[in-house]
């Protein structure tokens, strides 16, 4: 036993319990905005559109690519903040730049704003995970660090079981407005409980920030992605100039900024952790987990609703069953990983993952629900093995003022693969959508431009039938577009299989026997 581990106990007190509480609840806003819009997508796409010609999937889908990004953007800034401005301080300022950012979220009148203001609601939320992180860090000690994951791991549990449900709830009893103006009474209650709960610190001005590094990343992630959500406007061709200038540009500012990361001795990103063997492999597991399982969620409400004709609440209910799987397994993870080498806990979870990713592949416009519950049940038995385990194991081997830096590289992949898959998801589901036939005649009827697609009329029939049925379309075209539809979705979620495959290629080499922490500046074995 080490020196310093005599110096926490090895129950979780009291102390520890009340700042893990300031935390879950900071990261429970944040999380919990993410899928309590997914299930808004189809809403949004009717309000800010017109019955007859609904804003593309794509585009409402940046309503959750926006957000993502700007966590993923203002999170190599959180380090050099905490420092300078000290944790307690800086994670107040971020539940109230969140909680101002929602409010301006319900006031929006057109798509575009209403993107423009969830970055700026990211902004905040995004400070809200890694500041937690490193605060929950601080109180633990080493060998408590797989039982306080399971804690932070709450937000992910109570995320995709009570987003959707409260999401569905409020659009259909009130408007959409109100996913966004719950966080208002949520926010003020954080910010009280953080300011009684959180320790004072003392700020800190020993790092420069890196404002070449934030010039580089931040546009250069913003680009790639725009580009790759343009496709399905552009038809899917990669030629078009909106779609390859971006892409570019955007590669070229994100490899000058892994160039640049290397030189000064503060960078936004320290790239140099990536020595750490265990920390490499964890990120690269993590981001390709995020980015398949994350991008698949967010179609799962969408379908219930387009394909099935549910509402919005019965579509968030519907969808609670993958949470309550990840409620299972999430605490037995976070149990075992103090005692169990990673690389023994986590192919577990993602075999799970790709069982039930590959029951939603073979999904039909009749598919039975209690089939596909069961299928989002064992993802989220899988889920609840995967993330926590990931986000232990990587921190572990790190020491000092690596914990912070560490865990920032972390959050930031999860953030970008997030926002990649989601990106990839919704290009890929929209052209898929894109290529059913026109419906001979729907060109001649004002509003509808080149003609209304069989899968257009047959999503329409399920959201908007009264709109249907004053075009009196041919019944038999909207039965083979509600067929396409479907398979539509299920296509999109081949290539989210693939991708969970792959990821058990690096989840492979995770450590299969006892880990040496240095998180208490000793050298601690967890057995």
């Amino acid at each position: 036993m080490s020196e310093r581990a005599t110096e926490y106990p090895d129950h979780i007190d009291a102390a520890v319990l009340k700042i893990a509480g300031v935390v879950v609840l900071g990261a429970i806003m944040s999380i919990l905005d993410i899928t309590v819009v997914n299930v808004a997508l189809p809403t949004f796409q009717d309000e800010f559109g017109s019955p007859e010609s609904p804003v593309s999937y794509s585009t409402v889908a940046w309503t959750v690519t926006a957000y993502t990004l700007a966590l993923a953007t203002v999170i190599p800034l959180t380090g050099w903040a905490a420092d300078r401005f000290g944790t307690k301080r800086l994670y107040m300022m971020a539940i109230f730049l969140f909680t101002a950012g929602s409010a301006l979220c319900a006031t929006a009148t057109s798509i575009n704003m209403l993107i423009g203001f969830r970055v700026l609601q990211g902004l905040g939320g995004g400070m809200l995970m890694p500041l937690g992180m490193t605060i929950m860090t601080r109180a633990a000690g080493p060998h408590r660090m797989g039982r306080l994951m399971a804690i932070l791991g709450v937000p992910m549990l109570l995320g995709p079981i009570l987003g959707p449900i409260l999401g569905g709830w409020l659009i259909q009893v009130a408007s959409w407005h109100w996913i966004f103006l719950i966080n208002v009474p949520l926010g003020v209650i954080a910010l009280v409980y953080a300011w009684r709960a959180l320790a004072p610190d003392t700020a800190q001005r020993t790092e420069s920030l890196d404002l070449l590094g934030v010039v580089l990343m931040s546009p250069g992630l913003a680009l790639f992605l725009f580009g790759v959500s343009s496709l399905p406007a552009e038809g899917g061709d990669f030629g078009a100039p909106r779609v390859w200038v971006s892409i570019l540009i955007g590669v070229a500012l994100m490899a000058a900024f892994v160039w640049h990361s290397f030189r000064p001795q503060h960078p936004l990103l320290d790239l140099r952790l990536f020595r750490d063997r265990n920390l490499t492999v964890s990120i690269i597991t993590m981001f390709l987990f995020a980015a398949a399982f994350f991008g698949g969620l967010l179609l799962v409400p969408t379908y219930f609703q387009q394909i099935r004709g549910e509402s919005t609440l019965h579509a968030g209910l519907l969808v609670a069953p993958q949470g309550l799987g990840a409620m299972v397994t999430m605490p037995i993870a976070g149990r075992l990983v103090d005692k169990i080498p990673v690389g023994r806990i986590v192919p577990f979870g993602l075999a799970g993952i790709v069982i039930g990713m590959f029951g939603l592949t073979q999904i039909t416009a009749t598919t039975p629900y209690p089939v596909i519950i069961a299928m989002l049940v064992v993802m989220g038995f899988g889920m609840g093995g995967t993330m926590m385990p990931l986000f232990t194991t990587a921190l572990r081997t790190l020491s000092g003022p690596q914990v912070a830096r560490g865990s920032t590289l972390l959050n930031i992949s999860q953030q970008i693969a997030s926002s990649v898959g989601v990106a990839t998801m919704s290009v890929i589901l929209t052209n898929q959508l894109n290529d059913s036939p026109i419906i001979p005649g729907t060109n001649q009827i004002p509003n509808l431009g080149d003609g209304l697609r069989e899968t257009e009329a047959a999503i329409l029939s399920n959201t908007r039938p009264e709109n249907v049925a004053a075009l009196h379309l041919d019944p038999a075209a909207i039965a083979r577009g509600l067929v396409d539809a479907a398979s539509s979705f299920a296509h999109t979620y081949w290539v989210a299989w693939a991708l969970v495959l792959l990821t058990l290629v690096p989840a492979l080499m995770l450590p299969r026997k006892r880990e040496v922490t240095h998180l208490a500046g000793k050298d601690a074995v967890i057995e």
